[in-house]
């Protein structure tokens, strides 16, 4: 019996597609760079990780990341081994000083500092240069954490800032906390400090300003060494403020800000524009919306600090 010439054809082509195909070079994986000074394991590597996956990016099938952690001098020095492989750099936290400079890859960031005043972007509506991402920043929120730590420990006098000098926009964030202290009658110690090699001068100097409670400004240096920071606070016998709930996780606490791990998660969606093409000068910086107040009642304990039942229910999340 013979064949119909479409059925001939359909077999010829079902015989012949595999030897074709194992023919054809595979196609290289577009890979991403991320730079980070924080420590393995990383909950904004998984946070990213899901953001890509949200748009149909799955590790090893469509992506590779090519992960990088340590000092920002040693980050710095790898720049040169990865920009000529990778598509664009996802740059978490302090990381992203390694690659200022490189005007020759892209950059996605997440960061709790001013992208301008660091030199980033020429604006957060057009960045305007190879950076882009999302800031923390909210002067807004710097106020609101002192309310809500005089809400939290009614007693609290007198307040301890803890800060990282060496942070873009820390001086617009010390002032907006200064007012916001001021107006409740708080007498308020600025302990300043430089870098994460200077943490444990500050830690000395909080320890003799002998403050009732204690805020801790958001950013990459405390947040590497948090569980540090919550155990100086602990022993001191502190109620301490954090920026975000990493901190609180690790023995904090109280935290009111925006969830760092989601923020990551929405790079997720800018990665996929650069992989589609865009430019990270014209992609807008953004300023997440949705604040979560997360608060440890294991360390309430352990501070005797009674977590008043408003604080509790505005929580998002409590720690038992």
């Amino acid at each position: 019996m013979s064949l119909g010439r479409r059925t001939f054809l359909a077999l010829t082509a079902a015989t012949l597609w595999p030897r074709f195909a194992r023919g054809q070079p595979a196609r290289p994986l577009p890979r991403i760079g991320w730079f980070s000074t924080d420590r393995e394991p990383d909950p904004f590597l998984d946070g990213f990780r899901e953001g890509l996956r949200r748009h149909g990016y799955v590790e090893g099938e469509h992506v590779v990341l090519e992960l990088r952690y340590g000092s920002v001098d040693s980050l710095r020095a790898a720049v040169a081994d990865v920009k000529s492989r990778v598509a664009f750099v996802v740059a978490a936290g302090p990381a992203v000083r390694a690659l200022r400079g490189t005007g020759d890859v892209a950059v996605l960031f997440a960061i709790s500092g001013d992208p301008i005043a660091a030199g980033l972007a020429t604006s957060l509506a057009n960045p305007g240069r190879n950076f882009t991402g999302i800031t923390f920043l909210s002067l807004e929120v710097a106020a609101k954490r002192v309310q809500l730590l005089k809400e939290a420990v009614p007693r609290m006098r007198s307040l301890a800032v803890l800060s990282n000098v060496d942070h873009p926009g820390e001086l617009a964030e010390r002032r907006a906390t200064e007012v916001a202290a001021q107006a409740l009658g708080l007498t308020l110690t600025y302990v300043a400090f430089t870098g994460a090699t200077e943490l444990e001068q500050g830690f000395r100097a909080v320890r003799a300003a002998r403050p009732d409670a204690m805020i801790v400004f958001p950013e990459g240096a405390t947040v590497a060494n948090r569980a540090k920071v919550a155990e100086f606070a602990v022993a001191q016998r502190l109620p301490a403020m954090f920026g975000w709930s990493e901190y609180v996780d690790a023995g904090g606490l109280m935290s009111y800000g925006a969830n760092v791990r989601d923020a990551y998660v929405h790079l997720g969606r800018y990665a996929d524009r650069l992989l589609h093409g865009a430019k990270p000068a014209d992609l807008p910086i953004v300023q997440p919306t949705d604040f979560e107040l997360v608060v440890n009642v294991r360390t309430a304990k352990l501070l005797d600090v009674t977590i008043p039942p408003a604080i509790a229910m505005r929580a998002t999340r409590l720690i038992e």
